[in-house]
């Protein structure tokens, strides 16, 4: 093949390389369109409804913390 590729064999592998990356460009494109479309209709389910309210509670109960008191509180005596 080392021979050939001075006779525009190298051409044609260089347009192969450029067809397999446009081609996983494209998939790439797809997939991402995909799971956007995907993410929304989750978001909109009762599913996903649920689970943003279960988020945001536990940012609430978070923020809302003991605020630098320890836990356990042990005794003497």
């Amino acid at each position: 093949m080392g021979c050939l590729d001075c006779f525009g064999g190298g051409s044609a592998k260089q347009e192969r390389l450029e067809e397999e990356r446009r081609a996983s460009q494209e998939a790439r494109a797809k997939a991402a369109e995909a799971a956007e479309k995907r993410q929304d209709q989750f978001a909109q389910s009762a599913a996903g409804r649920a689970a943003r309210a279960q988020m945001q509670a536990a940012a609430k109960q978070a923020s809302n913390t003991n605020k630098g008191e320890p836990t356990l509180k042990w005794q003497m005596g």
